[in-house]
């Protein structure tokens, strides 16, 4: 196909003119986007320092903040393309189906980021606390957006979805920074029932880990057929009650047979 002179001239005519007339919307849409992306970085490290300044947690801190970069970041493209003349209202309803279809896919993980949303809020936890959630006795490591992620005491590792661990009962160990160890010694009829309560309880006061308030208890718990409870309660502090519970039992036990009162089989611990 052959092009003479007076169509490239026609064509380099109207190139100039699309060029002038486009330039204007051209150079508005740049500056826009380079003031748009510097107001951008500068509001969210302004918003950063201000969560940070309020003491709020670091994950919600990072999670709110990155939310609203790129909730910032999409209504600058909008406004950019829209200066350069392009139509937006059929780019949003696009981005509006998009939302909706990734929205029912994934409604799993909208059920975790709405939990993690709520742990995060609410704190029935933190990092370190010693919970019970989901059949699972553990202390949190860290909390995600989608999951939680536990430590057991023998070294393993659970991931917790958000969504079931935020509507599901949770039992939080270590909030109160005390705790009570349970325990019940049985012991026969035939033995002293003044005489064992001031061992275990004499047990519990030279303990130094036992917490004197509140005050350590023992008493008669219940009286079976074969034998008499009695409830052994201690208070320790959270990081203290493995020891306690441990050592309560060790020297209860030596304290009785030292004591030559003997123990019945059913004892229970909580």
């Amino acid at each position: 196909m052959n092009v003479n002179s007076a169509q490239l001239s026609n064509y380099a005519t109207r190139f100039i003119d699309l060029l002038f007339d486009y330039s204007p919307k051209l150079i508005s849409a740049f500056l826009i986007l380079f003031i748009g992306l510097y107001a951008i970085r500068l509001t969210n490290r302004i918003i950063r320092k201000v969560m940070i300044k309020r003491n709020l947690d670091p994950t919600l801190s990072k999670f709110l903040a990155d939310i609203l970069l790129w909730a910032l970041r999409i209504l600058l493209f909008i406004t950019v393309i829209s200066n350069l003349g392009v139509p937006t209202s059929s780019f949003v309803a696009i981005l509006g189906a998009m939302g909706l279809a990734v929205g029912l896919s994934l409604q799993g993980s909208l059920s975790n980021f709405a939990g993690g949303m709520l742990i995060i809020l609410f704190k029935p936890f933190k990092v370190g606390d010693t919970i019970e959630a989901q059949g699972v006795i553990a202390t949190v490591a860290e909390i995600q957006i989608f999951v939680t992620k536990l430590l057991t005491g023998n070294n393993q590792t659970v991931f917790i979805p958000n969504g079931a661990l935020s509507n599901g009962n949770i039992i939080n160990y270590s909030m109160q920074g005390e705790r009570k160890a349970d325990l019940t010694f049985a012991v026969s009829y035939d033995s002293d029932i003044k005489k064992t309560k001031d061992i275990l309880l004499d047990v519990l006061i030279k303990n130094p880990k036992v917490l004197k308030t509140p005050a350590p208890e023992v008493f008669v718990k219940n009286l079976t057929a074969s034998s008499v409870e009695f409830a052994v309660r201690p208070w320790a502090k959270n990081e203290n009650y493995g020891a306690v519970f441990s050592e309560t039992l060790e020297n209860c036990k030596t304290a009785l047979d030292e004591a030559g009162i003997a123990i019945q089989p059913y004892t229970l611990q909580k």
